[in-house]
């Protein structure tokens, strides 16, 4: 059993920032990546940006330069620093891990808004 605990989403102005955490535990040995998703309104979940082990990431080009992805090994601890939000951040976040045989596990979802 693996439980990913989420936190940090909530309501913030067009130009603020929001850091997201998400934090594994549970049965899982080891940990090849982690990330964060979003999902729209009747819109298929998508890919942030996510990080491996050996500490490579990447991003969707509509939030390059403005989130950063970071990792923390020791504690099975993934964060995203979101800067520059806009309306269009607006969703769903979902943290994402994918363990030594690459099965995926699923946070429960934690909802940030961007509106003034």
């Amino acid at each position: 059993q693996v439980q990913l605990v989420e936190s940090g989403g909530g309501l913030v102005q067009p130009g603020g920032s929001l850091r997201l955490s998400c934090t594994a535990s549970g049965s899982i040995f080891s940990i090849n990546a982690m990330g964060w998703y979003r999902q729209f309104p009747g819109k298929q979940r998508e890919l942030v940006a996510s990080i491996i082990s050996g500490g490579n990431s990447k991003y969707a080009d509509s939030v390059k330069g403005r989130f950063t992805i970071s990792r923390d090994n020791a504690k099975n601890t993934v964060s995203l620093q979101m800067n520059s939000l806009k309306p269009e951040d607006t969703a769903v976040y979902y943290c994402n891990v994918a363990d030594q045989r690459w099965r995926p596990y699923w946070g429960q979802g934690t909802q940030v808004t961007v509106s003034s």
